[in-house]
């Protein structure tokens, strides 16, 4: 049987890696990609499992993986893996719906076709299978950033996570607008509880006070949120929602008299909102915290980004999600190299990797994954502006804030909120 497998092509048996010359390792054939640029190279399938119809970041995260479609086109145009295999994210992807029970189930109908994950969309959504990936040692590339991450080592995150950025937004704010109060509104689970916990973190640090307001996923669901923020008039609110929520609480909040600040972590954020009736408070009154710089800035990846997706409508979800594919790119590359391709491979070639190259998109140390203690800490702020092609701009590059700086990562921070 395993000989008509391999012959076939693939053989989803045990994780030998290759032996001989054949192939023997999930999602990794002999024969090339369906859309092979070069015939004569095999092909490495990488799943992608997604929020891309009913979720609440749908709007994010289609076109993230429209970017790693893109990303991947690219790295075969120039050769691909070691220049012996191209790599295939479009056989298999799937809808999560942002629904854990879904994301599970749809994982497990590609898990023995592909080598890893390209895209893991989600923080709690992830959480329902990081023990399958764990145990059947399967690199994955999160389309989120919680904090626990940090504590999986197949997990190859990029760019700071929820509780730094949260953190370093507080911190900005407290130089910035002199704040005394802060309020973290957010979503339940990793997401949310992950932002809020670095708000609480940095507001303790600064003798500030803190209010912690969970809220469910949905526009029409945030009356209790806002009635939070009009009574007790924090002077910031720490804002770990979906873009909709974020619009219908900065809005109704500025309406019913609310003159306080806006921090909203970056899947907070969607171009289409300054269309919007919330626009004017947005402008007014929000600001965006983020892991990457935004669609329009100077740097070589964000050129080959927009190179490589002419005609679309930009999108800071296409900016991350380019961003996100560098470190699975520098792992197959090294595992290639060492000449265990296999999940196991891929996995030891992960933890060699004390730098990645973004292309300038991060610095080359967001991609430390050789040393289990090594958190990227450097986070941004942008503004909305309205010229600008994503609607925000920078308005202070990568920093690192005090409290982020000093703080110790001995486990997820929302297990401390």
């Amino acid at each position: 049987m395993a000989a008509l497998l391999s012959a076939c092509g693939v053989f989803r048996g045990d994780d030998q890696g290759t032996q001989g010359g054949a192939v023997a390792a999930p999602g990794v054939t002999t024969e090339p990609c369906p859309s092979a640029v070069d015939s004569k190279k095999g092909c490495i399938y990488l799943g992608t499992i997604s929020d891309l119809t009913a979720g609440p970041f749908a709007a994010l995260a289609v076109p993230i993986t429209d970017a790693q479609k893109a990303f991947w086109a690219r790295v075969n145009k120039a050769g691909g893996i070691g220049g012996k295999y191209e790599v295939d994210v479009t056989k298999y992807v799937k809808d999560n719906k942002y629904n854990p029970e879904v994301h599970r189930q749809v994982y497990n109908e590609i898990k023995d076709q592909v080598l890893g994950l390209a895209q893991t969309l989600g923080s709690p959504t992830t959480a329902a299978i990081i023990g399958d990936l764990k145990a059947g040692n399967i690199v994955a590339a999160p389309a989120s950033w919680t904090s626990a991450w940090e504590f999986e080592d197949v997990i190859i995150e990029t760019g700071s996570n929820y509780c730094v950025e949260a953190m370093n937004s507080v911190d900005y704010a407290v130089d910035t607008y002199k704040v005394k109060s802060v309020m973290a509104v957010h979503l339940a689970g990793d997401y949310g509880a992950d932002a809020a916990a670095g708000a609480k973190a940095a507001a303790e640090r600064s003798g500030l006070t803190f209010t912690n307001v969970e809220t469910p996923s949905g526009a029409t669901e945030q009356g209790r949120a806002i009635t939070e923020i009009t009574k007790n008039k924090p002077d910031l609110v720490i804002l770990t929602t979906g873009p909709a929520d974020a619009a219908t609480i900065v809005g109704q909040s500025a309406a019913a008299g609310y003159k306080g600040r806006f921090i909203g972590t970056g899947p907070t954020w969607n171009p289409a909102l300054l269309q919007s009736p919330a626009a004017p408070a947005l402008k007014a009154l929000y600001e965006q915290s983020a892991p990457g710089k935004p669609w329009d800035a100077d740097t070589p990846g964000h050129k080959a980004m927009r190179d490589a997706l002419p005609g679309v409508t930009p999108n800071d979800g296409y900016t991350s999600g380019w961003a996100w594919a560098y470190p699975m790119k520098a792992a197959l590359d090294a595992m290639v190299a060492g000449g265990n391709v296999s999940r196991s491979g891929l996995l030891a070639a992960v933890k060699t990797l004390k730098t990645v190259d973004y292309e300038g998109m991060l610095p080359a140390e967001a991609g430390n994954f050789a040393d289990p203690a090594a958190v990227f800490r450097q986070t941004l702020i942008n503004k909305v502006d309205d010229k600008a092609t994503t609607g925000v701009t920078i308005v202070k590059d990568f920093f690192t804030g005090p409290t982020a700086q000093a703080y110790t990562f001995d486990g997820p921070c929302f297990s401390k909120l």
